[in-house]
């Protein structure tokens, strides 16, 4: 599809966008500066990946979230926090990465899921075949019957031989009739759409064309202020939807872009969690104006939130740093400030396992310091900073 977009620099966008710029700055340099840098940044890639199911009308507690990711559920993993945690994986991965990475051709197929696809497969040698004459079965015996009366384990020998020879064919024929069912099964989805007889999917999307579209819009935001340029590739992927199974993805080429910009280099931008607090008529108004200034007050508050976030988890350094200032230097509580700033909701297991304690002195560590406790419920407890 076509993609019809707003003149970016409108009377009603212009202090939006000076708006949401200052604000990204100021978030960006004190970041950068601040004693909670990595804590901050880990946290905001569990917020960000609830704040992107809620965009899509689907509820995901952090708390799962962080339990799933630590493979410690309390219970059974639902589609939706299945999802999130893709959408957590595929952040880590672009912060990782290099700051162009994820607006590349090779970063969208690996984000995609297409990396194993597009790869060289792996050569493998075949497997070693015996040299056998006329008869493989008898062979390896007629080789062994002049040595018989010399060697009296020769008849022995010759029959495990030969039992590995025909073991070696059998195994050769099986693996050259599942290449040919796996060659027939890689035809078969090659030609068929997605879903049962093409009703769950539309046969004509295609996903290639439309990412192709996509990235053609970068030149285009390249000659405009980051913020601007960021709110046009994410309302094309918006309008155009390139993915069908990772709609998600657009919200974190917003932070890819900021970074690749230089505008936000600390963290990956969580623009989400400002695009969560946008009512859902203006993100998806049929007025590309309206589209584009609620994508710059998600900016702005995105911003917001992370200075309150900074604001929030330096107070609590500094009272959990207090308390643990006369303890001994092989403490088990230093590694227990640092679990708390880098998640937002910590249980008892999460403890142990991280600091390498029993669930009992975990319990023991988690009242010394004096956090918060967020659940309430007897079964499952879970602290954090609020």
């Amino acid at each position: 599809m076509r993609y019809q977009s707003s003149d970016p620099y409108h009377p009603t966008l212009i202090p939006l966008m000076i708006s949401a710029e200052d604000a990204l700055a100021r978030l960006d340099e004190r970041t950068n500066r601040h004693v909670v840098e990595d804590g901050y940044r880990e946290r905001g890639h569990f917020f960000d990946a609830a704040a992107a199911l809620w965009v899509a009308g689907e509820l995901v507690h952090v708390e799962d979230l962080v339990l799933h990711d630590a493979h410690m559920d309390a219970r059974t993993p639902t589609h939706e926090l299945t999802i999130a945690h893709s959408v957590l994986k595929a952040r880590r991965r672009i912060w990782l990465a290099e700051p162009g990475w994820a607006l590349s051709v090779q970063g969208l197929a690996a984000l995609r899921g297409e990396q194993s696809a597009t790869a060289d497969p792996v050569d493998v040698p075949p497997p070693q075949k015996r040299q056998i004459a006329d008869s493989p079965d008898r062979e390896p015996e007629r080789a062994l019957e002049d040595d018989g009366d010399s060697n009296p384990m020769a008849a022995e020998f010759a029959a495990i031989d030969a039992a590995i020879a025909r073991s070696q064919r059998l195994l050769d024929a099986h693996d050259q009739d599942t290449l040919e069912v796996a060659e027939r099964m890689a035809l078969a989805t090659a030609r068929e759409p997605e879903g049962q007889l093409g009703l769950l999917f539309d046969e004509d999307w295609d996903e290639d064309a439309r990412l192709d579209d996509w990235r053609q819009m970068l030149s285009a935001a390249d000659q405009l202020p980051p913020c601007l340029g960021a709110a046009l590739l994410f309302d094309a992927w918006d309008r155009k939807e390139p993915l069908r199974r990772q709609h998600w993805l657009g919200s974190l080429m917003v932070g890819a872009y900021l970074r690749t910009r230089g505008k936000v280099t600390t963290h990956l931008l969580s623009f989400n969690t400002g695009l969560k607090t946008i009512r859902h008529e203006r993100r998806r108004s049929q007025d590309a104006l309206t589209r584009w200034s609620a994508f710059l007050e998600a900016m702005t508050v995105t911003a917001e939130l992370g200075l309150k976030e900074l604001d929030r988890l330096s107070l609590a350094k500094t009272q959990m740093d207090m308390r643990i200032r006369d303890r001994r230097s092989n403490s088990s509580l230093p590694a227990l400030i640092e679990l708390v700033l880098s998640r937002p909701i910590v249980s008892a297991g999460l403890v142990a396992r991280h600091v390498g304690v029993t669930p009992r002195g975990a319990l023991n560590l988690v009242r010394e310091l004096g956090i918060r406790e967020m659940t309430g419920r007897g079964r499952y407890r879970g602290w954090g900073v609020l």
